[in-house]
């Protein structure tokens, strides 16, 4: 008899365990590769494969982690990523989660920065607790730069315009190139051994990832940290940072910056709250610095049991099925428009207001009748009043008399109709049409 299988997989366990068992053994990986198929949706995600001319891999690169990259990415475009590898269960297929991604001609000396910032900071050289206010009363400082360079110019401006009265010390030393951070290095002990002025700012102009490698120098941080004298950092333009930026005490984003920093005028409470807002953006630097270095220890003692991946897993789901979602709710909409265009045609015509403009006519129109039955009505009285007026006044005693008659009444008031009626002596009253006559009868005459 047949022993029962007991090890039967699911596709959706296998995928899942050849997830875990990618992410947890092979880790985070730097890959080199060209971009193809480049896609962000509406979320904010960006999908893609990285191909070189053998073979390709999907990849994916949530909105948290390329909201940090500081170009946008084009088919074609070399570039250099970390990344975690995973499988999208769903289809099965194994990609690549993209944290960071780079230029491919940027991506080794970034990779090498980053190492070192890690490395440092793990050291305690970026401690927030270790940085030294600058001196209350700054009457002398040293500047470490290229004599000839744009820097020194920039700083001597803003010194002379602000307060003329401030010595400048140049400690001369060359700012690029492969000796660059040993002449840093030795204008900083020199400058430490003489200790002739009150503060130490290290500078040079904007340039290139490569030009500013210098302060990008182990030895360099190394020496900064143990300087006696407090170190301004003012490397490159607003938006560079140099290694030399976090061991200092102070970074300033420009030479001339830094300058202003040093000097006092009449906006010192202005200059106060700059220093103390840059000491706060640096502190919360380092310290957001350490929390990532923490997280990132967690993050890889987790990955087994991470249930950011399978969010990731859904929200990549989502995607692909948001265009469907889309369209259905569109179709929908539309039919519910030309539903409420009926009911509202519907209620229209059961409206009351409508109604009431129908009975409103209809009164109208009754209201007319009313009046032609009325005004026949009037006309048909008036006729028989007319033709009543006439039959009476055919009987009408008065008519008799129009006609040329009289009637004569005795003294009794009584109708003399026949002339025995009549008694001679007595008097008589006779009316007329116009008028009436009193007479005596003289004489009865029978006829």
């Amino acid at each position: 008899m047949p022993e029962p299988k007991k090890q039967v997989y699911t596709v959706s366990r296998l995928n899942a365990e050849v997830r875990a068992l990618l992410e947890g053994n092979l880790g985070r990986i730097w890959l080199n590769g060209e971009i193809s198929n480049f896609a962000s949706p509406s979320s904010g995600h960006w999908y893609l494969t990285l191909k070189d001319n053998h073979s390709q891999i999907r990849c994916a690169m949530f909105r948290g982690r390329n909201q940090n990259v500081t170009f946008r990415p084009t088919n074609g475009q070399q570039v250099l990523v970390r990344a975690a590898l995973s499988v999208y269960e769903p289809r099965g297929d194994y990609q690549l989660l993209i944290e960071t991604m780079l230029p491919a001609g940027d991506g080794l000396l970034a990779q090498q920065y980053e190492a070192l910032k890690l490395k440092l900071a793990a050291e305690g050289l970026f401690a927030a607790d270790t940085k030294r206010p600058l001196p209350a009363n700054i009457q002398r400082i040293g500047v470490i730069t290229s004599p000839t360079g744009a820097a020194i110019r920039d700083v001597l401006h803003v010194l002379k315009r602000r307060d003329p009265s401030i010595e400048v010390v140049i400690y001369p030393s060359q700012v690029q190139g492969g000796t660059a951070a040993n002449q840093l290095i030795e204008a900083l002990t020199l400058a430490n051994q003489r200790l002739e002025v009150d503060l130490l700012l290290l500078t040079r102009g904007g340039g290139s990832l490569e030009d500013m490698w210098c302060f990008n120098d182990e030895n360099l941080a190394h020496a900064i940290y143990n300087s006696a004298l407090p170190v301004i950092s003012a490397v490159g333009h607003e938006v560079d940072t140099c290694i030399s930026d976090y061991v200092a005490d102070l970074r300033a984003p420009t030479p001339s910056a830094a300058a202003e920093l040093v000097s006092q005028d009449v906006d010192n409470k202005r200059q106060k709250l700059t220093t103390a807002m840059a000491r706060l953006r640096q502190g919360w630097q380092h310290w957001h610095l350490a929390k990532r270095q923490k997280l990132s220890l967690l993050d890889h003692k987790l990955q087994r049991q991470d249930p950011k991946r399978r969010l990731e897993q859904l929200v990549q789901q989502f995607d692909e099925q948001q265009l469907r979602m889309t369209a259905a709710i569109n179709n929908r909409l539309h039919r519910l428009e030309h539903r409420q265009l009926q009911l509202k045609s519907r209620l229209e015509a059961q409206s009351p207001a409508h109604k009431l403009s129908l009975e409103a006519s209809r009164l109208n129109y009754l209201g007319q009748q009313l009046q032609d039955a009325m005004a026949d009505k009037l006309k048909e009285a008036k006729a028989r009043l007319g033709a009543s007026a006439h039959s009476l006044e055919s009987v009408s005693p008065l008519s008799t008399l129009s006609r040329g008659y009289s009637i004569s009444k005795n003294e009794a008031g009584k109708v003399l109709e026949n002339s025995q009626d009549a008694v001679v002596g007595e008097q008589m009253h006779t009316q007329l049409k116009q008028g009436a006559l009193l007479s005596r009868i003289e004489a009865i005459i029978e006829e």
